[in-house]
């Protein structure tokens, strides 16, 4: 007898826990079954998640499966809602906050529909362009929540909150100016285009000869090191070209009027120079010439170097006599080059004999009329 009790007391102990169980699950409370279809539900998407039409719990989500191609979510609508749910619904898996599981929510198509949910119907997922963009946020935003750690994200949240606290005013004041600032600019976009494109023009080419610069750098920083290898020297030099140049200055304070007056005085001196200066080549040309005659002169490369003169004492022409035998200089001619003579036969004493008798002398010419002029006193007129 006390055996049959104590398996009865079990099985009512049994039955109560599914009892239990089975109101927990909601077996007992009578539902309308819908199912969503969708390619995904991630992995916060779990068992009696809520169902929600325009921010009202119509249902709850009962079952999650997937048949290879995408999921199947079994909705359990409560019945006294679904008969207020158009039957033309599409349906988003939303998170309810950053960090919390999401729901799924309803979105009733754009006009007015008769026609409403029943139990068995087949929800789409939302595919429209806002609903796309707003999963591929909550997509890619997702791996970066769950790397932020949630404790440090919240206290930097509170403190931005207690910063923006009661500076609404000045924070909407501050909005309208950058939008002011924006729409100014926006004239000048084409304008910060093209410069942002010359820059990236300047930036490559700056990449191209940061070789170069780093090489000059470089060569700069040996130059920089030798002049503080050698700052002694060099403070030296500028302590001598600081005296020099004190020195330079009392010598220009004191002679300033003669160096003045000086070239003052140069200037016939150097209006003569300039005058003559036509025949400095044609000398320079007769110095040369008259080199290698002055060699034999002097008996270069003979056994007899030096000067061999043969001197001739002439009867005295009688005394000075002052304005008679003071020298004349009265020739004007201006700049003239002469011809100096040089060897018998030579091409420059064939020049010479023609400039003299006023004929173009053939080559051969000086060996006949050489012999008539050579030892004789000429004088050009």
């Amino acid at each position: 007898m006390k055996r049959l009790l104590g398996a009865v007391y079990l099985l009512i102990m049994a039955l109560v826990v599914v009892l239990a169980v089975a109101v927990y699950r909601k077996d007992f409370t009578p539902t309308a079954m819908v199912t969503l279809r969708t390619d995904h539900v991630g992995n916060q998407l779990h068992l009696d998640a809520e169902v929600k039409l325009r921010g009202v719990v119509v249902g709850a989500v009962r079952d999650v499966r997937t048949d290879g191609s995408g999921a199947e979510v079994s909705l359990a609508m409560r019945p006294d809602m679904i008969a207020r749910v158009p039957a033309a619904v599409t349906a988003r898996l939303l998170p309810k906050t950053l960090f919390g599981e999401r729901y799924v929510d309803l979105v009733a198509s754009p006009g007015k529909s008769s026609s409403r949910l029943a139990a068995g119907d087949v929800i789409q997922q939302d595919r429209s362009a806002s609903a796309v963009e707003v999963e591929q946020v909550v997509g890619d935003l997702m791996p970066t929540l769950q790397a932020v750690q949630p404790q440090k994200l919240s206290s930097i949240l509170s403190t931005l909150a207690g910063g923006l606290a009661g500076r609404g005013a000045a924070l909407g004041q501050t909005l309208t100016w950058l939008g002011s600032d924006v729409d100014r600019f926006t004239p000048h976009l084409d304008e910060f285009t093209a410069g942002l494109r010359e820059l990236a023009q300047v930036t490559d080419n700056y990449s191209k000869i940061a070789p170069d610069v780093v090489q000059a750098l470089s060569d700069l920083t040996t130059t920089s090191r030798t002049i503080a290898d050698q700052r002694a020297n060099l403070a030296g030099l500028f302590q001598n070209l600081t005296t020099g140049s004190q020195d330079l200055a009392t010598f220009l304070e004191r002679n300033g009027a003669n160096i003045i007056r000086l070239s003052q005085a140069s200037v016939p001196t150097l209006n003569l120079l300039a005058r003559y200066s036509p025949e400095y080549p044609c000398m320079l040309r007769a110095l040369t010439a008259f080199e290698p005659e002055m060699d034999k002169v002097l008996g270069r490369g003979t056994g007899q170097p030096g000067m061999h003169v043969t001197v001739n004492v002439q009867p005295a022409k009688g005394k000075y006599l002052p304005g008679q035998d003071a020298p004349v200089y009265d020739d004007h001619g201006g700049p003239t080059c002469y011809p100096v003579t040089a060897a018998p036969n030579s091409a420059q004493e064939n020049t010479f004999i023609g400039a003299l008798t006023g004929r173009d002398m053939p080559s051969w010419g000086s060996v006949l009329v050489g012999p008539l002029y050579r030892g004789a006193e000429v004088t050009v007129g």
